[in-house]
């Protein structure tokens, strides 16, 4: 008898573990959405490092609409004023078939619902209550709908409602202190910029990352800004804390604002049940600052989707030590980056500079700080 998972939430990680399991016939599966309707938000753009396109195109994304897609050549460092410090070879990570790639979100999201969509995907199913019962997992949903499964999968996000049910140690997420600001700009915008690249400008107490998102000359820009508290009513006035330093950023922002307060996790905590896993922030919430949300999230589905494949004994632990060596890895750097990219003070920024400039021309320091990451195996 085929055994039964239930996934638990339908973003990055949760549709990937579900393509993944489509191609296994050892289990049966269901993702479980608590929305009413798959989360499209057109314009968000994310960047998926070399680690998870290879993940990817096992399930045919090499197949995608190019003209959906680009793969951005490099990455340009500025001061907040346009200086250009130094530069980031991106290709030497690329293969023919596997390239660094920026796109929209819904353009992912809407590639890996297509296979699982009708069949897999239930929406409107928000979790009231579970239970064990003989060895399996009784899952009560507010619709008076239930299932019956051998594993849960929590792939529900940094304030995932999975592990709320499952664990008895709180592991809250804490608010770093910091708000991204996000916009969409169309070529070519106010910024001196080579706009085939990732450019990042560094100011005080803040970034700003530029990209393209699609053949359609389009860019996403963030701009993550250091504050005591997230008040969404007043991120103009944010704002000036940045344009202050750069006037001809005035113009880049009058487009369409959406916001949000930076997350993340404090420790990584397993499992207390054998038969509960998760996957994606829902196992580990990173800071933005290395690029790696979308990509780690794909990266644990995987993991997962591998050891259960393989019928492991001890999966829960396995699992949990294998995953934490790497995010620890991500998280680490993720950190750095932050600490690194918003000096407030100007000596640090011209130190900071001097040796982006000297690290970035070694090839041994690129390969063990980003090859690390971007060639996982």
């Amino acid at each position: 008898m085929k055994k039964k998972i239930a996934i638990i939430g339908e973003g990055i990680a949760g549709l990937t573990l579900a393509n993944l399991l489509k191609k296994n016939s050892d289990y049966e599966f269901m993702l479980y959405e608590k929305q009413e309707s798959l989360a499209l938000d057109e314009g968000f753009g994310i960047q998926l490092s070399t680690n998870s396109i290879k993940i990817l195109n096992l399930i045919g994304f090499s197949n995608i609409n190019y003209e959906k897609i680009f793969h951005p050549k490099g990455v340009d460092f500025y001061n907040i004023r346009n200086k250009k410090i130094c530069d980031l070879d991106l290709t030497q990570f690329n293969t023919d078939k596997i390239k660094y790639t920026s796109l929209q979100r819904s353009t992912l999201i809407e590639f890996l619902k297509d296979d699982v969509y009708t069949q897999h995907l239930r929406f409107g199913k928000k979790m009231k209550e579970v239970s064990e019962i003989k060895g399996k997992v009784l899952i009560k949903f507010e619709d008076n709908t239930n299932d019956l499964v051998d594993i849960v999968v929590g792939a529900d996000g940094i304030f995932s409602n999975t592990r709320s049910f499952f664990e008895k140690k709180k592991n809250e997420p804490k608010f770093k202190k910091a708000i991204a600001i996000r916009t969409i700009l169309k070529l070519k915008s106010e910024l001196n910029i080579d706009e085939e690249k990732i450019s990042i400008m560094m100011g005080n107490n803040c970034h700003i990352v530029i990209y393209p998102i699609n053949k359609n000359k389009e860019l996403n820009l963030v701009c993550i800004v250091r504050d005591n508290k997230y008040d969404p009513d007043n991120i103009k006035s944010l704002l000036k804390k940045v344009i202050i330093q750069n006037s001809n950023l005035e113009n880049v922002f009058k487009g369409d604002l959406k916001s949000w307060p930076l997350y993340f996790t404090p420790q990584i905590l397993p499992s207390t049940n054998n038969k509960v896993f998760y996957i994606g922030d829902a196992f580990n919430g990173f800071l933005p600052t290395l690029a790696q949300g979308a990509g780690q999230s794909i990266e644990s589905a995987y993991e997962f989707f591998n050891l259960i494949k393989e019928d492991k004994a001890d999966i829960q632990n396995i699992y949990f030590q294998e995953r934490l060596k790497r995010a620890n890895i991500v998280k680490r750097r993720s950190n750095i980056n932050f600490f690194a990219f918003h000096f407030s003070s100007s000596i640090m920024q011209v130190i900071r500079n001097f040796f982006m400039k000297f690290l970035f021309k070694r090839k041994n320091f690129i390969s063990s700080y980003l090859g690390t990451v971007y060639k996982k195996d």
